[in-house]
Protein backbone atom coordinates (compact mmCIF):
# COMPACT_ATOMS: atom_id res chain seq x y z
CA UNK A 1 0.00 0.00 0.00
CA UNK A 2 2.70 2.51 1.13
CA UNK A 3 4.75 1.27 -2.12
CA UNK A 4 1.89 2.16 -4.16
CA UNK A 5 1.07 5.52 -2.77
CA UNK A 6 4.61 6.59 -3.07
CA UNK A 7 4.88 5.68 -6.65
CA UNK A 8 1.57 7.43 -7.52
CA UNK A 9 2.89 10.71 -5.74
CA UNK A 10 6.22 10.19 -7.77
CA UNK A 11 4.19 10.36 -10.57
CA UNK A 12 1.81 13.28 -10.05
CA UNK A 13 4.76 15.56 -8.60
CA UNK A 14 7.01 14.94 -11.92
CA UNK A 15 4.25 15.22 -14.36
CA UNK A 16 3.39 18.49 -12.66
CA UNK A 17 7.05 19.78 -12.76
CA UNK A 18 7.46 18.55 -16.49
CA UNK A 19 3.79 20.59 -17.46
CA UNK A 20 5.30 23.25 -15.55
CA UNK A 21 8.72 23.93 -17.07
CA UNK A 22 7.77 22.96 -20.66
CA UNK A 23 5.48 25.81 -20.53
CA UNK A 24 8.07 27.65 -19.64
CA UNK A 25 10.78 26.48 -21.49
CA UNK A 26 8.62 25.68 -25.13
CA UNK A 27 6.82 27.67 -27.57
CA UNK A 28 4.12 26.96 -29.53
CA UNK A 29 6.45 26.52 -32.45
CA UNK A 30 8.47 23.84 -31.29
CA UNK A 31 5.30 21.90 -29.91
CA UNK A 32 3.27 22.13 -33.45
CA UNK A 33 6.89 20.82 -35.37
CA UNK A 34 7.25 18.43 -32.72
CA UNK A 35 3.63 17.24 -33.28
CA UNK A 36 4.01 17.66 -37.13
CA UNK A 37 7.56 15.11 -37.27
CA UNK A 38 6.77 13.02 -34.08
CA UNK A 39 7.10 9.54 -36.73
CA UNK A 40 10.06 10.83 -38.19
CA UNK A 41 11.83 11.62 -34.93
CA UNK A 42 10.74 8.73 -33.16
CA UNK A 43 12.19 5.94 -35.71
CA UNK A 44 15.45 8.07 -35.74
CA UNK A 45 15.56 7.86 -31.77
CA UNK A 46 14.43 4.11 -31.79
CA UNK A 47 17.69 2.30 -31.74
CA UNK A 48 18.58 4.57 -28.62
CA UNK A 49 15.21 4.06 -26.76
CA UNK A 50 15.86 0.89 -27.64
CA UNK A 51 19.41 -0.09 -26.59
CA UNK A 52 18.06 1.75 -22.99
CA UNK A 53 15.27 -0.35 -22.87
CA UNK A 54 16.94 -3.73 -22.97
CA UNK A 55 19.74 -2.41 -20.89
CA UNK A 56 17.19 -1.44 -17.79
CA UNK A 57 15.13 -4.63 -18.12
CA UNK A 58 18.51 -6.77 -18.08
CA UNK A 59 19.39 -4.52 -15.40
CA UNK A 60 16.28 -5.47 -13.48
CA UNK A 61 16.22 -9.19 -13.99
CA UNK A 62 19.99 -9.31 -12.70
CA UNK A 63 19.41 -6.97 -9.58
CA UNK A 64 18.96 -10.25 -7.10
CA UNK A 65 22.11 -11.99 -9.01
CA UNK A 66 24.25 -8.84 -8.56
CA UNK A 67 23.38 -8.93 -4.34
CA UNK A 68 24.49 -12.61 -4.10
CA UNK A 69 27.95 -11.70 -6.48
CA UNK A 70 28.51 -8.84 -4.12
CA UNK A 71 27.82 -10.88 -0.80
CA UNK A 72 30.19 -13.43 -2.00
CA UNK A 73 32.96 -11.04 -3.03
CA UNK A 74 32.66 -9.58 0.38
CA UNK A 75 34.58 -6.26 -0.32
CA UNK A 76 33.32 -4.24 2.34
CA UNK A 77 35.38 -0.41 2.11
CA UNK A 78 33.20 1.69 4.31
CA UNK A 79 35.62 1.61 6.99
CA UNK A 80 38.08 2.82 4.53
CA UNK A 81 36.12 6.00 3.11
CA UNK A 82 35.42 6.66 6.90
CA UNK A 83 38.84 6.87 7.31
CA UNK A 84 39.51 9.42 4.33
CA UNK A 85 36.26 11.36 5.05
CA UNK A 86 35.38 11.18 8.44
CA UNK A 87 32.40 12.71 10.29
CA UNK A 88 31.54 15.38 7.14
CA UNK A 89 28.24 14.17 7.20
CA UNK A 90 27.58 14.94 10.67
CA UNK A 91 28.60 18.22 10.66
CA UNK A 92 25.98 19.03 7.74
CA UNK A 93 23.31 17.83 9.43
CA UNK A 94 24.63 19.74 12.24
CA UNK A 95 25.23 22.99 10.39
CA UNK A 96 21.67 22.58 7.99
CA UNK A 97 18.83 23.63 9.81
CA UNK A 98 16.44 20.81 10.58
CA UNK A 99 13.17 22.91 9.03
CA UNK A 100 14.71 22.01 5.57
CA UNK A 101 14.23 17.80 6.00
CA UNK A 102 11.17 18.37 4.08
CA UNK A 103 12.86 20.44 1.23
CA UNK A 104 15.60 17.99 0.67
CA UNK A 105 13.03 15.05 1.27
CA UNK A 106 11.13 16.27 -1.65
CA UNK A 107 14.90 16.94 -3.73
CA UNK A 108 15.73 13.34 -3.25
CA UNK A 109 12.50 11.40 -4.05
CA UNK A 110 10.62 13.45 -6.85
CA UNK A 111 13.31 16.33 -7.95
CA UNK A 112 15.53 13.24 -8.79
CA UNK A 113 13.31 11.97 -11.29
CA UNK A 114 11.78 14.91 -12.50
CA UNK A 115 15.16 15.94 -14.19
CA UNK A 116 15.76 12.67 -15.48
CA UNK A 117 11.93 12.70 -17.24
CA UNK A 118 11.98 16.21 -18.42
CA UNK A 119 15.56 16.39 -19.56
CA UNK A 120 14.86 13.89 -22.33
CA UNK A 121 11.75 15.35 -23.24
CA UNK A 122 13.10 19.01 -23.78
CA UNK A 123 15.58 17.73 -26.09
CA UNK A 124 12.79 15.68 -27.94
CA UNK A 125 11.37 19.07 -29.11
CA UNK A 126 14.95 20.09 -30.83
CA UNK A 127 14.97 19.71 -34.52
CA UNK A 128 18.28 17.69 -33.76
CA UNK A 129 18.23 14.70 -31.98
CA UNK A 130 22.06 14.40 -31.08
CA UNK A 131 20.99 15.71 -27.51
CA UNK A 132 18.72 13.33 -26.90
CA UNK A 133 20.56 10.61 -28.50
CA UNK A 134 24.03 10.96 -25.71
CA UNK A 135 21.71 11.97 -22.98
CA UNK A 136 20.40 8.43 -23.29
CA UNK A 137 23.77 6.83 -24.00
CA UNK A 138 25.04 9.07 -20.76
CA UNK A 139 22.21 7.50 -18.77
CA UNK A 140 22.77 4.21 -19.89
CA UNK A 141 26.72 4.51 -19.15
CA UNK A 142 25.90 5.51 -15.34
CA UNK A 143 23.88 2.38 -14.20
CA UNK A 144 26.61 0.63 -16.12
CA UNK A 145 29.08 1.47 -14.31
CA UNK A 146 27.43 2.27 -11.25
CA UNK A 147 25.77 -1.48 -11.62
CA UNK A 148 29.09 -2.49 -11.67
CA UNK A 149 30.84 -0.61 -8.64
CA UNK A 150 27.82 -1.80 -6.31
CA UNK A 151 28.53 -5.38 -6.92
CA UNK A 152 32.32 -5.53 -6.70
CA UNK A 153 32.23 -2.95 -3.40
CA UNK A 154 29.42 -3.30 -0.61
CA UNK A 155 29.29 0.14 1.11
CA UNK A 156 27.02 1.40 3.86
CA UNK A 157 25.90 4.82 3.83
CA UNK A 158 26.57 7.61 7.27
CA UNK A 159 22.85 6.68 8.44
CA UNK A 160 24.10 3.03 8.47
CA UNK A 161 27.94 3.29 9.69
CA UNK A 162 27.91 6.60 12.46
CA UNK A 163 25.68 6.80 14.95
CA UNK A 164 26.46 10.68 14.78
CA UNK A 165 24.20 10.45 11.83
CA UNK A 166 20.52 9.96 11.42
CA UNK A 167 18.56 8.99 8.23
CA UNK A 168 16.22 12.23 8.45
CA UNK A 169 13.91 11.26 5.78
CA UNK A 170 13.47 8.17 6.87
CA UNK A 171 12.57 8.93 10.55
CA UNK A 172 10.24 11.66 9.42
CA UNK A 173 8.97 10.04 6.65
CA UNK A 174 9.29 6.35 6.59
CA UNK A 175 6.94 5.50 4.18
CA UNK A 176 9.60 6.46 1.69
CA UNK A 177 11.92 3.96 2.53
CA UNK A 178 9.56 1.37 1.00
CA UNK A 179 9.66 3.13 -2.33
CA UNK A 180 13.66 3.31 -2.39
CA UNK A 181 14.30 -0.25 -0.91
CA UNK A 182 12.15 -1.39 -3.79
CA UNK A 183 14.32 0.07 -6.44
CA UNK A 184 17.70 -0.11 -4.77
CA UNK A 185 19.57 -2.02 -1.72
CA UNK A 186 21.21 -0.27 1.17
CA UNK A 187 24.76 -1.31 -0.16
CA UNK A 188 24.28 0.56 -3.19
CA UNK A 189 26.42 3.35 -1.91
CA UNK A 190 29.61 4.11 -4.10
CA UNK A 191 29.50 6.25 -6.38
CA UNK A 192 26.20 8.22 -5.65
CA UNK A 193 23.99 7.87 -9.00
CA UNK A 194 21.50 10.44 -7.11
CA UNK A 195 24.73 12.80 -7.76
CA UNK A 196 25.76 11.27 -11.37
CA UNK A 197 22.90 11.31 -12.89
CA UNK A 198 21.97 14.18 -11.69
CA UNK A 199 25.45 16.22 -12.56
CA UNK A 200 24.85 14.66 -16.29
CA UNK A 201 21.27 16.21 -17.06
CA UNK A 202 22.84 19.89 -15.20
CA UNK A 203 25.73 19.77 -18.01
CA UNK A 204 23.77 18.77 -20.74
CA UNK A 205 21.80 21.72 -19.39
CA UNK A 206 24.23 23.99 -19.61
CA UNK A 207 25.88 22.67 -23.20
CA UNK A 208 21.98 23.69 -24.44
CA UNK A 209 21.56 26.99 -22.72
CA UNK A 210 21.39 28.43 -25.96
CA UNK A 211 18.51 26.23 -26.79
CA UNK A 212 16.99 26.85 -23.22
CA UNK A 213 18.54 28.95 -20.89
CA UNK A 214 15.36 28.64 -18.18
CA UNK A 215 16.25 25.06 -18.56
CA UNK A 216 19.81 25.81 -17.09
CA UNK A 217 18.19 27.38 -14.10
CA UNK A 218 15.74 25.58 -13.17
CA UNK A 219 17.99 22.26 -13.51
CA UNK A 220 20.80 23.93 -11.72
CA UNK A 221 18.57 24.73 -8.52
CA UNK A 222 17.16 20.77 -8.71
CA UNK A 223 20.61 19.49 -9.39
CA UNK A 224 22.07 21.55 -6.18
CA UNK A 225 19.18 20.16 -3.82
CA UNK A 226 19.54 16.67 -5.25
CA UNK A 227 23.32 16.85 -4.62
CA UNK A 228 23.56 18.21 -1.30
CA UNK A 229 20.14 15.94 -0.46
CA UNK A 230 21.78 12.50 -0.92
CA UNK A 231 24.50 13.81 2.45
CA UNK A 232 22.42 16.04 4.27
CA UNK A 233 19.74 13.01 4.80
CA UNK A 234 22.24 10.69 5.62
CA UNK A 235 22.39 8.55 2.45
CA UNK A 236 25.83 9.28 0.66
CA UNK A 237 29.49 10.18 1.49
CA UNK A 238 31.11 12.77 0.14
CA UNK A 239 33.29 10.49 -1.27
CA UNK A 240 30.21 9.21 -3.18
CA UNK A 241 29.28 12.27 -4.60
CA UNK A 242 33.04 12.99 -5.96
CA UNK A 243 32.79 9.29 -7.60
CA UNK A 244 29.52 9.95 -8.91
CA UNK A 245 30.57 13.78 -10.15
CA UNK A 246 33.74 11.85 -11.79
CA UNK A 247 31.14 9.57 -13.28
CA UNK A 248 28.64 11.97 -15.17
CA UNK A 249 31.99 13.17 -16.76
CA UNK A 250 33.40 10.11 -17.82
CA UNK A 251 29.37 8.68 -19.18
CA UNK A 252 29.14 12.33 -21.21
CA UNK A 253 32.55 11.83 -22.81
CA UNK A 254 32.10 8.26 -23.92
CA UNK A 255 28.43 9.09 -24.81
CA UNK A 256 29.67 11.34 -27.47
CA UNK A 257 31.94 9.20 -28.78
CA UNK A 258 29.73 6.39 -29.09
CA UNK A 259 27.12 8.70 -30.70
CA UNK A 260 29.36 10.37 -33.12
CA UNK A 261 30.61 6.86 -34.15
CA UNK A 262 26.79 5.33 -34.81
CA UNK A 263 25.81 8.53 -36.39
CA UNK A 264 28.77 8.12 -38.78
CA UNK A 265 31.13 10.67 -37.87
CA UNK A 266 28.92 13.62 -37.31
CA UNK A 267 30.11 16.82 -35.84
CA UNK A 268 29.16 18.78 -32.91
CA UNK A 269 25.56 20.74 -33.67
CA UNK A 270 25.40 22.85 -36.62
CA UNK A 271 24.91 26.78 -35.76
CA UNK A 272 21.58 26.10 -38.38
CA UNK A 273 20.68 23.52 -35.82
CA UNK A 274 20.81 25.63 -32.97
CA UNK A 275 18.96 28.30 -35.00
CA UNK A 276 16.51 26.92 -35.65
CA UNK A 277 15.26 24.77 -32.88
CA UNK A 278 11.81 26.81 -32.58
CA UNK A 279 12.04 26.75 -28.35
CA UNK A 280 11.47 29.85 -25.88
CA UNK A 281 14.27 31.98 -25.43
CA UNK A 282 14.70 35.56 -23.63
CA UNK A 283 14.58 37.41 -26.71
CA UNK A 284 12.05 35.91 -28.36
CA UNK A 285 9.77 37.34 -25.36
CA UNK A 286 11.37 40.19 -25.24
CA UNK A 287 10.24 40.55 -29.32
Amino acid sequence: MALGYMVMLTIIAVCIGLVGTSTICLDRTAIRRTAAELDDRLLEIAPYLGVTALFFLAKRATHGLSLRISESIGWDITAEIYAIEGEFVTVLQNVIPEATIEFFSVMYMFGFPFLLVTAPILYFALPTQRHLKELLIAYVLNYLVGSICYTLFIVYGPRNHLSSVSGLMYDFYPQTQTMTAAVSANTNVFPSLHASLAVVVLLFAWRSRDEYPRWFLISAFVVSGVVLSTMYLGIHWLIDIIAGIALAVFSIYAAERLVERAEGGLGPLSASDKSEDGITTDTDLND
